[in-house]
């Protein structure tokens, strides 16, 4: 699938699901990144911000199937991977799928689970597998997780530790709407959920094509490094204990790619890089007690604002050459 092919495609289901969410624009561009690029997005607000409401509209827009989980302390991992079960009537042992056989799968306040369950999901965004009883199960493409988490609340809730959290290609906060956007919203859902009307307005297999198409845009050598003196520069920081791995560094590359597709170019330019590089690099980001205690906002992403504004931007005119 050709970029342009790429953009249409992503043009419509963002349409498809300005149906439902008012505004947020930005933040439905990065579940678009995330779903072109195979990555999985971590939406984190306070309740009643619309996190689920925007992972149901995507999934109603994509033709294949939507399965949603409500974590809760005691669910165990078979309630996600499926279990084998003896068949009497058969006389023989036959596989139940849980729900992580999806095309988007809805990880509804993904903290609450325990560790052990939270776990259970590592194999499968990482290597889109699941092991079950010694016998290793592929999952469909397309395959995204959107999980959600309520970052007020820590009564009854488990912390995701930093090697689940870099399973995320993007963690994205929701925010309050305006008050032209609330108003909105009272309008559009006062008679009925126009959830209930959206149709699906792309298939999997399309989904798939532009996963395997959205690698072609151009990345102008200059470009890979900005993108890596910003990565080491979180390496060296005195106020970061961890810096970005080279799974975030490929995190990266791949977001801006999409990204630059989604502005209706073929080639990646630093605004690109700078849009994607809060969202992608965060919440990798493992900051030191001193940095964390007492701060206002989120640290992370005010350090690599600083360290974006340091950096010299390459010029955009050489970045367009063929070359």
């Amino acid at each position: 699938m050709q970029p342009s092919e790429i953009k249409r495609l992503a043009d419509a289901i963002k349409a498809n699901v300005q149906q439902v969410v008012v505004g947020k624009s930005a933040v439905i561009d990065q579940l678009l990144v995330a779903l072109i690029s195979s990555g999985h997005v971590l939406l984190e607000d306070v309740p009643g911000t619309g996190k689920t409401l925007l992972a149901k509209a995507m999934a109603a827009s994509v033709s294949g199937v939507f399965k949603r989980i409500q974590f809760t302390p005691d669910l165990l991992p078979s309630d996600l991977s499926g279990i084998n079960f003896y068949n009497q009537q058969a006389s023989r042992f036959e596989f139940r799928p849980g729900p992580v056989f999806a095309n988007i799968l809805l990880a509804d306040e993904i903290n609450r689970a325990t560790p052990r369950t939270q776990s259970s999901l590592l194999e499968c965004m990482e290597e889109r597998q699941v092991s079950i009883d010694g016998e290793t199960r592929k999952l469909d493409r397309p395959f995204l997780v959107i999980a959600t988490q309520n970052p007020i609340e820590n009564a009854g809730t488990f912390p995701l530790p930093e090697a689940q959290l870099d399973r995320f290609l993007l963690k994205v906060s929701m925010g309050y709407p305006s008050f032209e956007e609330g108003k909105a919203i009272m309008q559009r859902f006062k008679t009925d959920n126009p959830l209930d009307k959206l149709q699906p307005v792309a298939t999997a297999e399309e989904v798939t094509a532009a996963q395997d198409g959205y690698a072609q845009i151009r990345v102008h050598e200059d470009l890979y490094d900005y993108m890596l003196h910003l990565i080491e520069r979180t390496r060296s920081h005195q106020d970061i204990a961890m810096g970005v791995s080279p799974r975030g560094s490929q995190a990266l590359l791949r977001a801006v790619q999409v990204h630059a597709i989604l502005q209706g170019r073929d080639y990646v330019t630093p605004d690109d890089i700078k849009a994607m590089a809060k969202p992608v690099l965060a919440h990798r980001l493992i900051l030191r007690a001193a940095t964390t205690r007492g701060a206002k906002g989120n640290p992370a992403e005010a350090i690599l604002d600083q360290l974006l504004a340091e950096l010299v931007v390459p010029a955009e005119p050489q970045l367009q050459g063929r070359g």
